[in-house]
């Protein structure tokens, strides 16, 4: 069963996490949530859902304007060959979202921990981050550290790595 935004926020509770959630119409792009901007304080994301050749999961979390190299990413975060984008089908079956509301609070629903989250260094020097609580129609607001915290309740040691900006790596 996959959790719901009213689940996330229990878990959040239960772990003394605070967090501010503001409803808007659904957002499918960056450039759509960009007209929040005023509204929602913090850093604001972009969530990649990437597969290895050898079909292991990872989910780099940067900032929404952020330039990343595909093409070299794998050699940074040391997967076998290179990432693909994972299918809405995988995405739905692991991290329980589709694709539109991609976020680091999906790892609610990874109870294999088959994902390995990847947040990006520029990200986490904000002190709030933003995120969908599982749905597109909804952004919430937490604090980096805690963000970590959820994330390791979760079974998700997240890895904190210079992904953005990073000159790309010739083929």
């Amino acid at each position: 069963m996959l959790a719901t935004p009213e689940d996330l926020f229990a878990a959040l509770d239960a772990l003394g996490i605070p967090h501010r959630t503001m409803q808007h119409p659904p957002l499918f792009t960056v450039e759509q949530s960009q007209a929040l901007r005023g509204q929602i304080p913090g850093g604001h994301s972009k969530n990649l859902f990437l597969r290895d050749k050898k079909q292991a999961l990872f989910l780099v979390v940067t900032l929404e304007d952020a330039e990343i190299d595909l093409k070299g990413l794998h050699r940074v975060l040391g997967a076998s060959g290179r990432f693909s984008f994972g299918s809405a089908d995988l995405l739905r079956e692991v991290w329980g979202v589709i694709p539109g509301a991609v976020t680091p609070f999906g790892a609610i629903n990874d109870h294999e921990a088959r994902v390995s989250v990847v947040l990006d260094a520029a990200l986490m020097a904000h002190e709030t981050v933003n995120f969908h609580p599982l749905v597109n129609t909804m952004t919430t607001s937490i604090g980096r550290d805690d963000l970590v915290r959820f994330l390791e309740s979760t079974g998700h040691l997240p890895r904190i790595e210079a992904v953005s900006g990073l000159p790309p790596v010739p083929d």
